[in-house]
């Protein structure tokens, strides 16, 4: 028997190092899920300032991928560990296996550590107190669950193989449930991968009218006036590309309104102007904007056909000239 444990020890010590590097990355990603949820459904305007809403589903859907591969493999490991301590009941007493808790709950107390540091830190630069005591309840409640369930481990001894360390009957089922849920949720706010598609193509047609946009800025400081088309704009000395639209490849709409104004125009698939988001915040790409000197664009569009204007300055664009 002895020497079956000690034949098992390297298998054993590897299982214990992945378990600890699983269970860091599934409170991460986990407490990062909660902590995105808290900033969409409690919308803080001094902090929110530099993010969109976008950019908080970007980091739910990185979570998300992180839990659904991890977690799953933290569980078995967990359960193949304790499935095996309770056919060796005498490996609970093995110096090593231990030292290995003991070093998955040093490790996971180093990073609830850090986040509650970060988090104070937030609190006092002034953000909210909702914000900030729902994030704190989501460490103390990942803190508690890895806690109680390593101090069981080390604490409760097998008699006789016949009590798991798995966890109650009660706890265990009831944290995975938990994590599940947060999961299905996600996914529910995040929306699907083939609604992120269309969000990633109208952000792609976005971006390509700030770039005709600037072209057409450009040309007409050089040229004191606007192209009549997008054509002569690319058949210009400048020597340009026009981007197309990504989807249908048919090139953006183009119209001159006067001496000074003109606008562009796509065709949207999804809806960008708040309504559809937590808190009536619209997802505004971060694109600058030359016309306002560093201003952001307001991107905002419904589904379907969208037209933005533009109106030049002629004396902002002469003092630009200048250098």
């Amino acid at each position: 028997m002895v020497n079956d444990i000690n034949k098992n020890l390297p298998r054993d010590t590897f299982m214990h190092l992945l378990a600890v590097v699983a269970l860091i990355v599934s409170a991460i990603s986990f407490g990062a899920l909660l902590f995105q949820y808290t900033n969409i459904y409690f919308p803080d305007a001094l902090s929110d300032n530099y993010w969109s809403n976008r950019s908080f589903y970007d980091l739910i859907r990185r979570a998300l991928a992180a839990l659904i591969v991890v977690f799953p493999v933290y569980v078995w490991v967990s359960w193949f560990l304790n499935k095996d301590i309770k056919q060796f009941p005498e490996k609970t007493e093995l110096k090593i296996r231990k030292w290995l808790l003991y070093l998955t709950v040093f490790a996971a107390a180093l990073v609830i550590i850090g986040d509650l540091v970060i988090l104070i830190q937030t609190y006092l630069n002034g953000e909210l107190t909702a914000r900030f005591l729902l994030k704190v309840a989501s460490v103390f409640f990942i803190a508690g669950a890895v806690f109680y369930y390593y101090f069981l481990q080390l604490k409760i001894p097998l008699q006789n193989g016949s009590k798991t360390v798995f966890g109650s009957k009660i706890f265990v089922p009831a944290i995975i449930g938990i994590v599940a849920a947060t999961v299905v949720f996600g996914f529910f706010i995040a929306g699907s991968p083939q609604s992120r598609r269309l969000e990633r193509l109208d952000e792609r047609r976005i971006s390509d009218l700030s770039v005709i946009q600037s072209q057409v800025i450009d040309y007409w400081q050089r040229k004191s006036k606007l192209p009549v088309d997008l054509d002569s704009l690319a058949g210009s000395f400048f020597g340009v590309s026009i981007p197309n639209d990504p989807k249908t490849k048919s090139p953006y709409e183009y119209k001159v309104l006067s001496n000074l104004k003109f606008e562009l125009c796509a065709v949207f698939e999804t809806v960008n102007t708040g309504e559809q988001y937590p808190g009536g915040r619209a997802a505004k790409p971060m694109i600058i904007d030359r016309v306002g000197f560093g201003g952001i664009q307001d991107w905002q569009h419904d589904l379907g056909r969208t037209c933005f204007e533009t109106i030049i300055d002629p004396e902002i664009f002469k003092s630009i000239n200048k250098f």
